[in-house]
């Protein structure tokens, strides 16, 4: 049976980058879940967040994009974005917001979780080396 895609050329110990661009709640939610998990199971994980992607690097996230969707999925049994957030914190997920992309949509740095470091490309892809990224 053949193997995941990419699961051959990057075993677990490879750090994971994630690139959020969106302030949609649900890819917010979904990043989030993907670097929590992947952390829970050893893996260096770097979020890296721009443009209105950065909107899920701060403080609450009642700015997202669909966020109602919070209070259902997490009356079903579903870790909320709160939980997921904190569950990264925990378990040392690297948070960057770029610069260039809270400029580039006029979000205010100070709004930002304590947590999240602004940082440019070249630090996201410099922290994730040879490992995989994805983009959400």
């Amino acid at each position: 049976m053949p193997s995941e895609a990419g699961a051959a050329s990057a075993p677990l110990s490879a750090p994971l980058g994630i690139i959020l661009l969106s302030d949609s709640h649900d890819r917010a939610h979904f990043a989030f879940l993907l670097a929590s998990g992947a952390a829970a199971l050893g893996r260096t994980v770097v979020l890296f967040a721009t443009n209105r992607g950065c909107i899920a690097l701060m403080a609450g996230a009642d700015r997202l994009q669909g966020v109602e969707r919070e209070a259902r999925i997490e009356s079903r049994g579903v870790a909320g974005l709160a939980t997921l957030r904190d569950a990264c914190l925990e378990l040392g997920v690297r948070l960057i917001a770029c610069e260039a992309g809270l400029r580039a949509e006029a979000l205010d740095q100070a709004s930002l979780l304590p947590a999240v470091e602004v940082a440019g490309v070249a630090t996201f892809l410099s922290a994730v080396g040879p490992g995989q990224i994805v983009s959400i």
